[in-house]
């Protein structure tokens, strides 16, 4: 930089003579480096390094960048409806955001979601001794039978619209907390459903639209409320107020303007209102989409896609037209005069030549021109040849996102051998099952819960005279996990030999390795093969291999020989 003459540093100048922009003078005077020189000429020269180049406040790179510090319920709670409305909008009409959340939701929750009972016996053990392994067994298949006769019941009970089964209701409400950000729903007690209609249980559970979640007329957020959010003073969930319809439905316009206070859960601690979301900060309430932090470069992607389509469509389209002798200034001038003697004689002959030069060969017009006459065409063309690679790698940024691998997003897989895709799922299922692990203790648990309440209030589960109640060792009654699709094989020789020998060396339980390798419950697989190994036998046929290896061992008693 270059000194003005003496006098305010408003008049600074450059090397170019050019006035200094304020903004420039503004940072200089911020960070020290505006100095009067001898001479009485003001002067910005100088540099003060900051600790951390992240810091730096007047780098070209970062000069413009200022995010501002707010709390995660100011952040989203804001802005909520607009960014959920970006993510439906994309997933409605745009290919890869469909796959990508159908993507995350089948291999989450599939097209099964079993439920295997794990009461913590030992726990229990300190009370009473009679709660051991083989109780927690009986217990576990008494549970999931009674649990599968309420999911799974046609007559869709679990449901309190009667639409869904327990595991399509999961779905949704995972499908919801990809795209909304949020699973909600609301269990209900109907003893009408066990009355009048003979349902096995009167828990219901009613799948809620986040939208309809929000604070009552519309206020902004205050201490306690946050997003239809009611919070204690340590900031946690005491209620919900939630819509009684949906606010843009004009034909339930008056009740969409009424708001229920919902409690979380009744005085002894049953849920009532179960609420899923990932949390990414302390104090946040409301959850954000998964496709929240690329749903600008998906919506670029889009119109890429369309432009390069539109672009292909226009490339099989193409031009004709005929050239005639005539230069622009005849054309001009006929323009101008279209009654010029010697445009009109040219074109009465071109017309009278075509009249009769109608020459034809196995009755196919052959074209002929008049003298002076050319066809010329006009081709669109563009080059495009990095199209593909360019929306790799685009899908690539989407996939890291979502923590699925490139290939499962694109479905392309001709850029992947065995080793490079066996790496890229074995990394996304970390990611996969950690959603599902979140799930489970968000949603699928507490519902299960509450249905285990029942179950244990009508006597239906077997417990050991003196046990605790329900409400006393709900923990230790609770404890359970969820079977989702399997991880699949990509080398299913390879994979399996590795499982087996993972079993025979104590690595793995044919229940971990059902569960992983192909979502199977292992009680129901060896029961299965029981009945297939008894069904052998009984036609007389001969055991396959795995048959006879499941053969019980012959004892013959051995007696010692005489020396």
């Amino acid at each position: 930089m270059s000194s003005t003459v003496p006098g305010s540093p408003s008049r600074l100048l450059d090397s170019a003579g050019m006035p200094v922009p304020a903004s420039t003078i503004m940072r200089a005077r911020l960070r020290g480096l505006l100095s009067m020189e001898e001479d009485g000429r003001y002067r910005i020269s100088g540099s003060v390094p900051f600790a951390y180049d992240s810091a730096d406040m007047f780098s070209q790179e970062l000069g413009a960048w200022f995010p501002l510090l707010r709390s995660p319920d100011h952040e989203i709670n804001r802005d909520r409806d607009r960014m959920v409305g970006r993510s439906r909008d994309l997933v409605r009409n745009d290919g890869w955001g469909t796959g990508a959340t159908n993507r995350i939701v089948d291999n989450a929750i599939g097209a099964q979601f079993r439920l295997v009972a794990k009461p913590d016996f030992l726990a229990l053990a300190a009370i009473d001794k009679a709660f051991d392994a083989v109780w927690a067994d009986e217990f576990a298949e008494v549970v999931e039978a009674g649990w599968r006769m309420y999911a799974d019941d046609p007559a869709r009970y679990c449901d309190a619209t009667r639409s869904q089964t327990m595991v399509q209701m999961f779905h949704l409400a995972l499908t919801h907390k990809v795209i909304d950000g949020e699973g909600l729903g609301v269990l209900l007690y109907l003893p009408e459903f066990v009355g009048e209609y003979g349902a096995r249980n009167a828990t219901t559970l009613q799948i809620v639209d986040p939208d309809r979640l929000s604070n009552p007329n519309q206020q902004v957020d205050t201490a306690n409320l946050r997003g239809g959010v009611e919070i204690d003073g340590l900031g946690a969930p005491i209620a919900y107020h939630i819509r009684r319809a949906y606010p843009s439905d004009w034909y339930e316009a008056a009740e969409s303007m009424i708001w229920d206070r919902v409690p979380r859960e009744t005085a002894w601690g049953r849920p009532i209102v179960v609420h899923d979301f990932d949390r990414e900060r302390a104090g946040q309430h409301r959850g954000l989409s998964v496709l929240n932090p690329i749903l600008a470069r998906l919506k670029m992607l889009t119109k890429y896609d369309g432009a390069e389509l539109q672009q292909a469509i226009l490339q099989t389209v193409f031009g004709t037209f005929i050239t005639s002798p005539f230069d622009q200034g005849q054309v001009s001038n006929a323009l101008q005069d279209p009654d010029d003697p010697e445009i009109s004689a040219y074109q009465a002959l071109r017309a009278d030549f075509h009249r009769a030069k109608g020459l034809t060969l196995g009755g196919v017009r052959l074209p002929t021109m008049a003298p002076g006459e050319d066809i010329k065409t006009v081709s669109a063309s563009r080059p495009g040849g990095n199209f593909s690679d360019f929306e790799h790698a685009m899908l690539r940024n989407v996939a890291a996102s979502l923590g699925l691998s490139a290939a499962q997003v694109s479905q392309d897989w001709s850029r992947t051998n065995y080793s490079s895709a066996r790496a890229e799922l074995l990394d996304a299922w970390k990611t996969l099952a950690r959603r599902r692990a979140d799930f489970s203790i968000g949603f699928a648990t507490p519902v299960y819960g509450a249905w285990l309440e029942e179950e244990f209030d009508k006597g239906r589960v077997p417990l050991p005279a003196g046990a605790p109640s329900f409400a006393g060792g709900r923990a230790a009654y609770m404890r359970c996990r969820w079977i989702g699709p399997g991880r699949g094989w990509i080398d299913p020789v390879k994979e399996r030999q590795g499982e087996v020998l993972g079993l025979d060396a104590g690595f793995s339980t044919l229940e971990q390795a059902c569960a992983e390798m192909n979502g199977a419950d292992w009680r129901e697989m060896i029961e299965q093969r029981a009945v297939e190994v008894a069904m052998f036998k009984r036609k007389g046929l001969k055991l396959p291999q795995w048959g006879a290896a499941e053969e019980p061992a012959s004892h013959t008693e051995t007696r010692p020989q005489p020396v």
